[in-house]
């Protein structure tokens, strides 16, 4: 996972090597099947939605990217000087959006587009950087919460985040609530420390960030068995699990290596977050990770563990998921020629005015009244 400061050491970083025979694509074999991808593709291939990677700069002269990147400028500060490509930030792209042009590496959601948002690395952690247990002071604004900024208001629908610090910034909380609230979904891998000290002295790893704040979905990697990566952080900010063993991606030479870590694992959550985003565009943030979280496969027994959360995403049943969270229709329009019930229509109301009918009743009982009383004036004129 590429850090935004010295206090991720190199376990953490994501570990190249150079990708022998067979093919790429043959390589990945096992991480399509094992996201569920082709059956989730018979739907959708993410069409329509933009990827923001906030990461080194992404290469738009990747051919399996070629025409799909934006690059947006610097994000380590408000000069908007350009940004620097980087090998990290174009492998995470790769594993989101590849197209497999020619043969070539193909990505979660192959027709997604990115937009790049490049971060430069901290040489070590600054004074806003401060444990997650502490009251949050406020703090200028951090590089990734400018980026996650820039990403909600220039048409990101996802964010990956493959990058971590262990301090919690509260410019970086206020950026995470104002991208959920604009409906923009937050990927982010939850670090490398399985096998520190820490982690083996306390039973669980130290929380990064972004990955531990709230309404972020945290990602973990497994490997070809579908068990959690023995490098992988395990705490209570891991959601769902991806593969992160033996990543084929792409290089910005145009060739490819193969990488560890849950950088990789991030990246296809998001590409798959992409998918759903893509065929259910109106899901809040908060859906679609229900959607991941509840069609996972490789379910841990106890239904949650905090090595690889709800189990391993499957896209095609994430999909599935996501239709049954789709608001129910509450009406029907019903047309203007027609009626509720098939009875004939209701006659037409009577107009207003005096009943001719009830005018006769009331006249004839007037004069019959008035015949009464002269007749009983002539009979007492009479009897005087």
């Amino acid at each position: 996972m590429l850090t935004l400061a010295k206090a991720l050491t190199a376990a953490a970083v994501l570990l190249y090597g150079t990708a022998s025979a067979p093919p790429v694509r043959e390589q990945q074999e096992w991480v399509i099947n094992a996201l569920n991808l082709e059956q989730a593709w018979a739907t959708t291939k993410g069409a329509g939605v933009t990827v923001g990677v906030i990461d080194s700069g992404v290469d738009p002269d990747v051919k399996e990217l070629k025409g799909r990147v934006t690059l947006a400028g610097d994000m380590t500060t408000a000069e908007n000087r350009p940004g620097t490509i980087g090998e990290h930030g174009t492998a995470m792209a790769s594993l989101i959006a590849a197209s497999g042009a020619g043969q070539g590496m193909i990505g979660a959601a192959p027709e997604a587009k990115v937009l790049s948002l490049p971060i430069e690395l901290e040489e070590e952690a600054g004074p806003n950087m401060i444990p997650p247990a502490e009251e949050v002071a406020p703090s200028r604004v951090s590089p990734l919460a400018r980026a996650i900024r820039y990403a909600a208001d220039h048409g990101a629908q996802v964010i990956n985040m493959s990058i971590g610090s262990y301090g919690a910034n509260r410019s970086e909380r206020e950026a995470v609530s104002y991208a959920l609230r604009r409906g923009v979904v937050l990927v982010a891998a939850v670090g490398n420390d399985g096998l520190t000290e820490y982690a083996k002295q306390n039973q669980t790893s130290y929380w990064t960030f972004p990955a531990g704040y709230p309404g972020v979905i945290g990602v973990s990697a497994v490997d070809k068995t579908g068990k959690g990566a023995t490098f992988s952080s395990d705490n209570l900010s891991v959601l769902v699990a991806a593969p992160g063993v033996g990543l084929p991606i792409a290089e910005r030479s145009g060739g490819y290596s193969v990488a560890d870590g849950t950088s990789g694992a991030s990246a296809l959550v998001a590409g798959v977050a992409a998918l759903i985003k893509s065929e259910y565009p109106s899901l809040r943030p908060e859906q679609v990770a229900q959607a991941l979280s509840a069609s996972t496969h490789a379910r841990p027994l106890p239904g949650y563990d905090d090595k690889i959360g709800f189990g391993v995403v499957d896209a095609a049943a994430a999909l599935a998921a996501a239709e049954k969270l789709q608001p129910q229709q509450r009406g029907k329009a019903v047309p203007d020629n027609a009626h509720f019930g098939a009875g004939p229509n209701a006659p037409q109301p009577s107009r207003p005015g005096p009943d001719p009918w009830h005018m006769w009743i009331f006249g004839g009982g007037a004069l019959l009244a008035l015949v009464a009383f002269g007749w009983s004036v002539a009979v007492l004129n009479q009897r005087r």
